[in-house]
């Protein structure tokens, strides 16, 4: 699914929404504190996008948002936690890419992702850059797919582990690129950047917002960015699409979901109240200072955009044979 298509008029649609008459049950509710869970640490792009839209929410919900961290298992262990939680819209879910990965890299999971959780709305994009140690001779796409093709499997690239969406990246890379690139997996991408900054490894797809100050610092050397457009955080950096390859779009995102079966009216008002905040010019701001792009889309929307990912990723997974009991 395009990106774009997840734009459609959200002040219209938040309008549409705020002018309707609401069902009784929306009307009431919410009623008390509602808790959204992280499935990573505090600190992280995940966590501080959480902090950000909970701020707001709780302004316009009129209670309390509290950020609950639940970090662990490539955030599975939060994902079930809130796949068994109460369908009454007091316990939310800051899901990301990494769930519509997990469901195929995982062979067992306690929960199905599109079946177990109810879409609200998409809250915001961050896209990947191909990172090169400054040492490297190539400074396009178009020179570093020259180089990876006359050195088969002696360029290494780093991720943060597995099967997360960095990782993932560099092996679509490899895919419609038709390179090989040796990948190295660390526990975090702050020691891969380690690496690639000393020359250890020679490459990473890293999340822009994390890369973004060693680049400006000239520590590691910025090929392309994996979204359609330019990055108004890096509007420097090229696109993949730029360099030939529009099949290496990946987007880092975050989106709100509740329990399934939660009522339609509270994922109405939730939706509603989200899509109002990402609007607000403050909050643009928050994001823009993360490198996110803050983007809502009704349930709907973001519903088949799972589905899509979800399809997506299955196809790298199974081609970069990675898997987690």
């Amino acid at each position: 699914m395009d990106r774009r298509t997840l734009l459609l008029g959200p002040l219209a649609f938040a309008a549409a929404l705020a002018a309707a008459p609401l069902p009784a049950a929306a009307q009431a509710y919410p009623a008390k504190t509602i808790h959204l869970v992280v499935g990573y640490a505090a600190g992280g792009a995940t966590d501080s996008v959480a902090r950000l839209l909970g701020q707001k929410l709780s302004e316009e919900l009129g209670q309390p948002v509290v950020v609950e961290n639940k970090p662990g298992a490539g955030a599975t262990i939060a994902s079930a936690y809130v796949a068994k939680a109460a369908p009454d819209g007091y316990t939310l879910f800051m899901s990301t890419i990494a769930n519509t990965i997990n469901t195929t890299l995982y062979k067992r999971l306690a929960f199905d992702f599109e079946r177990d959780f109810a879409p609200i709305s998409l809250v915001a994009t961050v896209p990947n850059v191909l990172v090169v140690n400054p040492e490297v001779p190539a400074k396009t796409v178009k020179e570093f797919i020259a180089l990876a093709k006359s050195k088969p499997g002696e360029i290494h690239f780093g991720s943060s582990g597995s099967g997360s969406s960095v990782h993932l990246s560099g092996e679509l890379f490899n895919m419609v690129a038709g390179v090989k690139l040796t990948h190295v997996p660390y526990k975090g991408s702050a020691p891969a950047s380690v690496d690639l900054m000393s020359g250890q490894i020679q490459a990473m797809f890293d999340n822009l917002s994390t890369a973004l100050p060693y680049i400006k610092a000239g520590r590691l050397r910025a090929l392309a960015v994996t979204s359609a457009e330019r990055s108004p955080a890096a509007p420097d950096i090229p696109t993949m699409a730029e360099a030939g390859l529009p099949e290496c779009e990946v987007l880092s995102w975050f989106a709100l979901v509740a329990p399934a079966k939660t009522p339609k009216d509270i994922v109405d008002r939730l939706n509603a109240a989200t899509v109002k905040a990402l609007a607000d010019p403050v909050v643009k701001q928050q994001f823009a200072a993360l490198g996110a792009d803050p983007v809502s889309s009704p349930p709907g929307q973001l519903a088949a955009f799972i589905t899509s990912e979800t399809a997506k990723w299955a196809k790298v997974v199974k081609a970069s044979g990675a898997t987690v009991d």
